[in-house]
């Protein structure tokens, strides 16, 4: 499903749907597929550090994106997954707090704070709530960080407003939206719908997450260039990055990032400012 307003949000029966699929499949955790690649079969600091560098590894863009010192920045993090960005924020100084909808995130950012010696009040600093009404009051936050969370709430837009009221006013949010004119998007959603052999929502959805059971993610949004600065627009600066390539067969993906992933990357990586 493609979205870029608030009109194709979805009736509040179907949001509340889309919620509980929510908390159940992101119960397993995001990278999951990667820690058993891995091996990675506990939460120890040993084997958490071997999914961090194979994590970053493969995104080596992703520091970039964030401040090198963050010299306790009450930030928030929005979707949680394997904890990698929460230990990497928490490193650099962050005053980190967290929400996800499901719990099994939370209960590993929470582990990921004990593990840095910050594990009084992880309770209340790390919480399980909804994207679409953060358990914050406004303005209590310096920077929000949302890496491929907010595309898979069902109301995209409504998510980039809650992260706007979060922040306090100079605040940075960094959000990482599924782009919808990805190579990936072209060959195998827009080219094959024009030829009248279009994907459905969940096969689209399984082209980019799928739990261990196979199962595609209960929704996933895909966002243009035009449309990101849209939902932004309660901003007062918005900078957009194409992220991000597949494997190919005759390229290593490693040779494509930097250079035609900033084109048709599969994500877009939005650095805005209240």
């Amino acid at each position: 499903m493609s979205q870029t307003s608030p009109s194709s949000a979805p009736s509040t029966s179907g949001q509340q749907s889309i919620d509980a699929k929510n908390a159940a499949f992101w119960d397993e955790l995001c990278g999951s597929a990667l820690a058993r690649q891995l091996g990675v079969q506990d939460a120890s600091a040993e084997s958490l550090k071997r999914f961090d560098t194979a994590y970053m590894g493969s995104y080596p863009y992703l520091g970039a994106y964030i401040p090198e010192r963050l010299d306790g920045a009450d930030l928030l993090e929005i979707g949680l997954g394997y904890g990698t960005l929460s230990a990497e924020l928490i490193r650099r100084g962050a005053h980190y707090h967290g929400v996800d909808i499901a719990d099994g995130p939370v209960a590993m950012a929470r582990h990921r704070l004990r593990l840095a010696g910050q594990g009084e009040g992880a309770e209340s600093r790390v919480v399980p709530g909804s994207a679409l009404k953060l358990p914050h009051s406004d303005a209590s936050f310096d920077s929000v960080f949302s890496i491929g969370c907010l595309h898979h709430t069902g109301n995209t837009p409504r998510a980039v407003t809650e992260v706007h009221r979060v922040l306090r006013p100079g605040g940075t949010a960094v959000v990482m939206l599924y782009n919808a004119h990805s190579l990936r998007q072209i060959l195998k959603v827009h080219i094959p719908a024009l030829l009248r052999r279009g994907r459905s929502a969940d096969q689209q959805a399984a082209m980019y997450d799928t739990n261990a059971a196979g199962q595609a993610a209960p929704h996933a949004d895909y966002s243009t260039r035009g449309g990101a600065r849209g939902m932004f627009g309660a901003f007062s600066s918005v900078d957009i990055d194409s992220r991000n390539f597949d494997n190919t067969r005759f390229v290593p993906r490693e040779r494509l990032l930097g250079n035609l992933d900033r084109i048709l990357g599969l994500d877009l990586y939005i650095t805005a400012r209240k």
